[in-house]
């Protein structure tokens, strides 16, 4: 009988059948989320026989939540995540003209998903621009509630945005151009503390030997600076006995303890196409993370197979999702790669604690990739590759396991 995943003081209770709604997406979300789903009841049953299977429950979003309800992210939706604190979904269209700046982004704001999820590492075969991608292997904590996301902007020439300018000037001194457009950004306290705290968490439990907190302090000082000495006192107030500040370190990480440093953005965005070994759990904020998280995936094939997820570590509540978009010109050929998804579905499984599937998951990726049994996008760039699509691609995951 499926059971709802419940959030305890310990962590995530999760029942053997447990109850997962997921959203199809928009565009190619039906072809990929077929092969996906196979994927997903196939490494369930192979790590766990039938003591363990998902009750998937579909719920609407983008067009599919328009045409049957009128609203693009209907409320039982949302209402549907809260319930059963774990999901996943495709990718979704944003409405053109008005409404919802990001159906993405309002999701993780109304849910309160604190942290998008971007783990980074290379797949054997895959084509990439870089000499060393197998040295790529990191986690991307990006703050997902404030800075550009929760951003206030007024247009060049309106009438807020000259009361706005001449407010600043007059109270503050604050010089700007009477023909500018403006725009605020906050960075808080509280959201950096929980971000990094998250991110060493993280760090500790998968025995990573780094949290590299990156920003751009030197000239945003009271933002993103403060994000750095936030960062920095969250570190060493809660875990004071297992973490090895930038100014402390010697060399060598003691075994069981994370070292936590900091560097700019713009140096960040060098380092890791030239010594990328050196980084491995990344917090970070909104906007730069959005940079990073794909800047990143560039490096190991593109964000095709990037996974990702949007989490609130206090409550539970998590959804997995594909990070790129509904490429609708490809709706319903299957021939898109399922991958990002696919992975999500991996890093859900790791969230869940079922271990063996998301190893099962991953085993099965890597060897259809090695064998090059791929979709087009990859096949085009793969010397001795064999097109298959996207269903069939599944099918290569499935052997693989």
């Amino acid at each position: 009988m499926a059971e709802t995943i419940v959030m305890k003081d310990s962590g995530l209770s999760v029942p053997d059948r447990p109850i997962i709604p997921f959203i199809e997406g928009d565009g190619i979300g039906p072809d990929i989320w077929a092969a996906a789903v196979r994927v997903f009841d196939a490494a369930v049953e192979k790590s766990y026989g039938t003591s363990r299977s998902i009750e998937w429950l579909e719920v609407p979003a983008g067009t599919k939540g328009y045409e049957q309800t009128g609203a693009w992210l209907p409320e039982k939706t949302k209402e549907a995540f809260r319930t059963y604190l774990v999901g996943i979904k495709g990718p979704l269209t944003t409405p053109v003209g008005g409404g919802f700046r990001s159906l993405n982004v309002t999701l993780r704001q109304e849910l309160d998903l604190y942290v998008c999820l971007r783990p980074v590492k290379y797949y054997q075969g895959i084509p990439s621009p870089v000499k060393r991608p197998e040295l790529v292997d990191m986690t991307v904590f990006r703050e997902n509630t404030e800075d550009v996301y929760a951003g206030f902007e007024t247009p060049q020439g309106s009438a807020e945005t000259r009361e706005l300018i001449t407010y600043l000037e007059r109270e503050f001194g604050w010089k700007i151009r009477q023909d500018s457009g403006v725009g605020i950004k906050p960075v808080s306290i509280s959201a950096t503390e929980r971000l990094v705290r998250a991110a060493v968490k993280y760090a500790l439990a998968r025995r990573q030997k780094t949290v590299t907190l990156v920003h751009k302090g030197n000239i945003m000082k009271y933002t993103e600076g403060a994000f750095r000495e936030w960062g920095y006192a969250v570190a060493r107030r809660e875990f004071p006995d297992q973490v090895v500040g930038w100014d402390d370190f010697e060399g060598e990480v003691p075994e069981g303890k994370v070292l936590v440093k900091d560097v700019i953005a713009d140096a960040f965005l060098q380092q890791i196409l030239t010594r990328p070994a050196e980084y491995d759990v990344i917090a970070t904020l909104n906007l730069n993370g959005d940079y990073v998280s794909d800047a990143l995936a560039a490096q190991v094939g593109g964000i095709g197979i990037a996974p990702g997820a949007n989490i609130n570590y206090e409550t539970g509540l998590a959804i997995f999702e594909a990070t790129h978009g509904t490429a609708p010109k490809y709706a319903g050929l299957d021939k898109v790669n399922p991958s990002s998804l696919i992975l999500s579905g991996k890093m859900m499984f790791e969230y869940l604690g079922w271990d063996e599937a998301a190893q099962a998951v991953e085993r099965g990726v890597s060897r259809a990739i090695a064998a090059g049994e791929v979709t087009y996008d990859l096949a085009r760039l793969m010397d001795a590759a064999r097109e298959v699509p996207t269903s069939g691609f599944a099918d290569a995951i499935i052997r693989g396991m």
